[in-house]
């Protein structure tokens, strides 16, 4: 195709998706619908409260499958189905007594996780806490008196707030003594969840119970041992392994097309989530998954004949390596040429602020986004332009990125503060903000509906031969 041809061509589509924003009345129902006749809260208030945190791999996440075909299903979608990405070797989730409080010499409740994955308690393990030999010069004056009790590590057992220092035959030592568990501290009073099933099956899963504690609960124990107080903790944190190897899927569900059904525009979110004591896996990413469920609903309700098929798509293992979108992208290679853009909310409870695009498709993106904008004037977007599309980010726009199909995580805009949540104990339906959510599932429903209605796909960046 020469230059002129190609600047012909983004014309005539910048020209008519403005039009189609314009004059199209079926974007002012969709937005009437979405605004004024929202469920977004009523679909993430039933995945907080009546599933809750989804695993990877748990009995939970399947659940709220199930729950998501139903409703995909109820809202009348085509193609409505779970789609095998591949297994996970075990299955674990949290259940049972989940509670930790310093004991001795005064009672403070504590906050805390354990690792998915991980060998937990068995009911409530009340002992003294000491602090880890460091050495092994210090091992050897203390290992006779650390079995049955919990051991205060330096460090992290993991998350963002590194390792501890000392060295593994000493941490393996110290293990072997006989002790209650392992104790870290978090690096601030967010305490991260996070853990891998990777060489663990249901059968081998050796290691001891390892807790981390919010900052000033580590510290407070800190101290009272350095002034020399008998320091006692109950813990009680238990999980659940499942014999596995376990399915894993993706929820799909189709609007289909009328006039080219082999083509796609895809509104995803990941479905799975961490699962630490106090989540609800509201933000990350149930917020994501609820503004999808909902943009199909407003489609369906406005009576939306996109020409293209509008498919949405709840990927899960997300959270693990973003096992769901890459393998679909593994899965499906005649599907790639066919796919407009993929579109991933799954930045937390903000609004949809706009897209990172290239300078081809910045027009068409600023038309598509244009009513939304109009209809939510608090609320402002602004699409970014970029000489690239993004190829890097942990969600589930890259693997699309990577084989040159436009994906476009959702600029998360407003003043929801995502690191507060992310993968933390703060992450439940309280903190969901209900304006920004609906917001977020009109402009998915307005945009998924204008880019299936291009003449054709939307421009894709060269990609090198």
């Amino acid at each position: 195709m020469t230059f002129l041809s190609r600047s012909v061509l983004l014309v005539t589509l910048v020209t008519m998706s403005s039009a189609q924003a314009q004059t199209d009345p079926k974007i002012d129902q969709i937005i009437n619908e979405g605004k004024y006749h929202s469920q977004v809260m009523n679909h993430l208030t039933y995945i907080s409260k009546n599933i809750g945190p989804r695993l990877t791999g748990s009995p939970r996440l399947y659940k709220a499958q199930q729950w998501a075909v139903n409703k995909f299903k109820q809202l009348g979608l085509k193609n409505v189905h779970l789609e095998k990405w591949g297994e996970v070797p075990v299955g674990w989730d949290r259940a049972g007594l989940q509670v930790a409080k310093m004991v001795e010499p005064f009672e403070s409740d504590m906050v805390f996780t354990m690792s998915a994955w991980s060998n937990g308690t068995k009911g409530i393990v009340k002992a003294e806490v000491v602090k880890a030999p460091e050495t092994a010069e210090q091992l050897e004056k203390v290992k006779a008196n650390l079995k049955g009790k919990w051991i205060l590590f330096p460090g992290s057992a993991g998350g963002r707030g590194g390792f501890s220092s000392i060295p593994a035959e000493v941490s393996d030592a110290i293990d072997a003594s006989g002790i209650a568990g392992r104790i870290y501290g978090s690096r601030n009073e967010l305490v991260i969840t996070s853990g891998s099933w990777t060489g663990k099956t249901y059968e081998a899963h050796p290691g001891v119970t390892r807790i981390t504690v919010r900052k000033s609960d580590y510290d407070r124990l800190a101290r009272n041992i350095d002034f020399g107080r008998h320091v006692v903790v109950a813990i009680g944190s238990e999980g659940t392994w499942y014999k596995g190897p376990i399915p894993q899927y993706n929820v799909v569900a189709d609007i289909p097309g009328t006039e080219k059904p082999d083509e796609f525009v895809i509104v995803s979110g990941h479905y799975d989530s961490w699962n630490g004591p106090g989540s609800e896996g509201t933000c990350d990413n149930g917020t994501g998954s609820s503004t999808a469920i909902e943009a199909a609903r407003i489609l369906m309700k406005s009576g939306a004949k996109p020409k293209r098929t509008i498919r949405f798509i709840l990927w899960s293992g997300e959270e693990q390596g973003i096992y769901g979108s890459s393998n679909y992208v593994k899965l499906h290679p005649e599907l790639l040429p066919k796919i407009s853009a993929v579109l991933v909310d799954d930045g937390g409870t903000g609004y949809q602020g706009g897209y990172d695009c290239i300078a081809s498709q910045l027009p068409i993106l600023d038309a598509a986004i244009a009513p939304v904008a109009k209809a939510f004037p608090d609320l402002p977007m602004k699409n970014r332009v970029h000489e690239k599309m993004p190829q890097g980010g942990g969600s589930d726009h890259a693997p699309f990125n990577r084989i040159g199909v436009p994906g476009f995580f959702t600029i998360e805009s407003g003043d929801a503060d995502y690191n507060f949540v992310h993968h933390t104990q703060f992450d439940n339906l309280e903190q969901a903000r209900p304006n920004y959510l609906i917001q977020s599932a009109t402009n998915h429903a307005v945009v998924s509906y204008t880019l299936a209605n291009l003449p054709d796909l939307l421009p894709r960046e060269a990609q090198k031969q």
